[in-house]
C-alpha cells in the first residue's frame, strides 16, 4: 500500500471516530436526561466529559495530519443522535433501553478504536495509536460499568413498567 494511501485511510478512520464520538455525546445527553438513578446518571455525565476529551484528542491527531473532520460526517452524526434523543424521551422502560443501547454503543466504539490503533501503527503513527488505546480503555471501563449494573438496571426497568413496586 502506498504511503499516501495508508495516510488517507488513517485520516478517514480518525474522521469517522470524531463523528462517532459526536454522535455518542448527543446520545449521552439524551440518556442523562431520561435517567432517574443517581449513580447511573453521574457515570453517564462523567462519560460525556470523557467523550468530549476523546473528541479533542482525535481532532489533535487530525490536525497533526493536516486534515480536518468532514462537515458532512459531523452533520450526519449529529442528526442521527438528535433523532435518537427524541425517541429516548418518549419511550418506555428507559433504564433498560438506555443501558442496552449504551452497552452496545461502547462495544462499537471499542471495535472502532481497536481498528484505528492497528491502522495507525501500520501507518507509523504511534501518537494516534496511543490515543486509540487511551480512548479504548475509557470505552472498556464504561462497558464494564454497564456490566456491573445489569441487576439494578433490570430492577429499575421493571419498576418503570409497573411490574415491581
Amino acid at each position: 500500500m502506498a504511503e499516501t494511501d495508508i495516510q488517507s485511510t488513517l485520516v478517514s478512520h480518525l474522521t469517522d471516530a470524531v463523528a462517532m464520538e459526536q454522535n455518542v455525546e448527543q446520545m449521552l445527553g439524551g440518556m442523562i436526561s431520561t435517567t432517574a438513578d443517581p449513580q447511573m446518571r453521574a457515570r453517564l455525565e462523567a462519560h460525556r466529559d470523557e467523550t468530549k476529551a476523546q473528541q479533542e484528542r482525535l481532532r489533535e491527531r487530525l490536525d497533526a495530519h493536516g486534515a480536518s473532520e468532514s462537515a458532512m460526517k459531523s452533520v450526519a452524526a449529529k442528526a442521527g443522535a438528535a433523532m435518537k434523543g427524541m425517541f429516548d424521551v418518549v419511550r418506555d422502560e428507559k433504564a433498560g433501553r438506555n443501558a442496552r443501547d449504551g452497552y452496545a454503543t461502547e462495544h462499537v466504539e471499542i471495535a472502532a478504536y481497536e481498528l484505528l490503533e492497528r491502522v495507525a501503527r501500520r501507518a507509523g503513527d504511534e501518537a494516534t495509536a496511543a490515543v486509540a488505546r487511551q480512548n479504548c480503555a475509557e470505552e472498556r471501563a464504561m462497558a464494564q460499568f454497564f456490566e456491573d449494573h445489569w441487576d439494578a438496571v433490570a430492577e429499575q426497568s421493571l419498576r418503570e413498567e409497573g411490574v415491581l413496586a
